[in-house]
């Protein structure tokens, strides 16, 4: 196979130029958009020859057009505002929000270098806002779990148009697989807090006594799986074991093999710093997989960027099923209530519709759009 050209945005501490090295893919030059300063520190440690472009809003046509042709494009933009669990919070702004908004940013990069493959990853999110991404990218995601390759959950969606891409092999591993030898394990990570026993079979075996959310109380069993790792600046956040009858926090190298990293990846940095980078970034193993199909699929792909509807300045959706469900004519509202969740849903369309204008200011599709939604909704609001 012949060496690729490939741009990372959102590139964290380039755990998809491991995934690369893993699926046995050549690459000829490595670009990153990043700008935390840990990630691009761990980045550079194990990958000096990165090509760095900064701040993915900075990114202008001007640079990519320096840039030789993109051959693969990956990136997992900001999951804060699309995270379910902020939704009874109220929180959950989705593509709206100003973090998570920046997949705009993804959408027009690789609408202008139009690569061969792409691979964009996110966290589970309401259905509208898959939808919208599906939409513009034109392809449907796929769902995994990162726990069928190690000892943490870890669901996400993968949008891709790399043929052939499923379910990896379930490979049962456990806590128990990856833990250090609880004589290995420092001092400073054991805690000498009373705790709770819940039970030998317990996901959650012990429940430390101490103030806090719940997730930093609950000590894990090593016949089983912890939860997601996620960013943790200290304050107890990260993943706890139990082991020799004693609660500790797991140690950095056991999250990173929980994140199917190289041992002694992330080193260079202070602990915290770690494990916050460790938890923004991709589980190695599951990226190799998806990207491992490239080298299997060599011919062309099963929807090439160039072929995109969103790329020619349309929106219609290529699914046959959805274009069935489109042409069923749609219920007016008849109650106040529904009229009111129609007024919302078009509030956030036009919402999106404005944001696309913005980045195809040669596209009058999108300016239409938002004008005739915007009429929709001046109807609407007399009935709610």
């Amino acid at each position: 196979m012949q060496p690729i050209n490939v741009l990372s945005l959102f590139d964290g501490i380039s755990c998809g130029r491991v995934a690369l090295e893993r699926a046995g893919i050549p690459v000829a030059q490595y670009y990153a958009s990043e700008i935390l300063s840990d990630a691009i520190k761990i980045a550079h440690k194990n990958y000096p020859d990165t090509v760095d472009l900064g701040d993915i809003t900075k990114i202008s046509d001007e640079t990519m057009d320096t840039l030789p042709q993109i051959d693969l494009l990956i990136g997992g933009s900001p999951c804060q505002d699309l995270s379910v669990y902020k939704f009874d919070r109220g929180e959950c702004t989705g593509l709206n929000g100003e973090k998570s908004g920046l997949f705009y940013h993804y959408l027009r990069i690789l609408k202008y270098i139009k690569p061969r493959f792409f691979l964009l990853e996110n966290v589970p999110m309401l259905k509208q806002w898959e939808d919208t991404i599906s939409e513009l990218l034109g392809v449907k995601p796929i769902l995994i779990n990162s726990s069928l390759v190690c000892a943490a959950d870890r669901k996400r969606l993968y949008w891709t148009n790399i043929p052939g891409v499923s379910q990896p092999e379930d490979r049962g591993i456990v806590l128990a697989d990856i833990v250090q030898n609880a004589d290995e394990v420092p001092q400073k990570y054991w805690y000498d807090k009373p705790f709770t026993y819940n039970g030998d079979d317990e996901k959650v075996q012990c429940t430390l006594q101490m103030k806090g959310h719940r997730h930093m109380k609950e000590v894990y069993n090593l016949k089983g799986k912890c939860a997601t790792l996620t960013t943790c600046n200290g304050g107890n956040l990260q993943k706890k074991v139990y082991q020799d009858g004693r609660c500790r926090k797991l140690t950095p190298l056991e999250y990173e093999r929980l994140q199917t990293l190289p041992e002694g990846y992330t080193e260079g940095i202070c602990d915290t710093a770690r494990y916050s980078a460790i938890g923004n970034g991709w589980t190695v193993d599951i990226i190799a997989h998806i990207l491992g199909h490239i080298g299997k699929n060599e011919q062309k792909p099963a929807e090439n960027v160039e072929d995109l509807k969103v790329i020619k300045g349309e929106t219609e959706h290529k699914d046959p099923e959805t274009q069935e469900k489109r042409k069923e004519p749609e219920k007016a509202p008849d109650e106040p209530l529904v009229a009111f969740n129609a007024v919302m849903q078009l509030k956030q369309l036009a919402d999106e519709r404005k944001k696309l204008a913005a980045i195809n200011p040669d596209n009058n599709r999108f300016t239409n759009d938002v004008l005739a939604i915007e009429y929709a909704l001046s109807v609407l609001e007399t009935v709610c």
